[in-house]
């Protein structure tokens, strides 16, 4: 399947879900937020909501500065 994440189109294979998708890229336990398609998840979903072929995701890690 091939998704779209953050901008760039991705290859993936045993990912299912936003919690498996979140491992495969390294963000687990990750303070994240998560739009599919540009439909905010909330992190109750993440286990449910189905990963779909041409999916475009948008992970967004909050930044620290001054």
């Amino acid at each position: 399947m091939r998704i779209t994440l953050n901008g760039e189109i991705i290859r993936l294979e045993n990912v299912t879900n936003i919690s498996k998708l979140l491992s495969s890229q390294g963000y687990e336990n990750k303070m994240v937020a998560i739009a599919v398609n540009g439909a905010f998840v909330p992190r109750s979903s993440y286990d449910t909501h189905v990963i779909n072929d041409k999916d475009e995701i948008e992970i967004v890690a909050p930044m620290q500065g001054g």
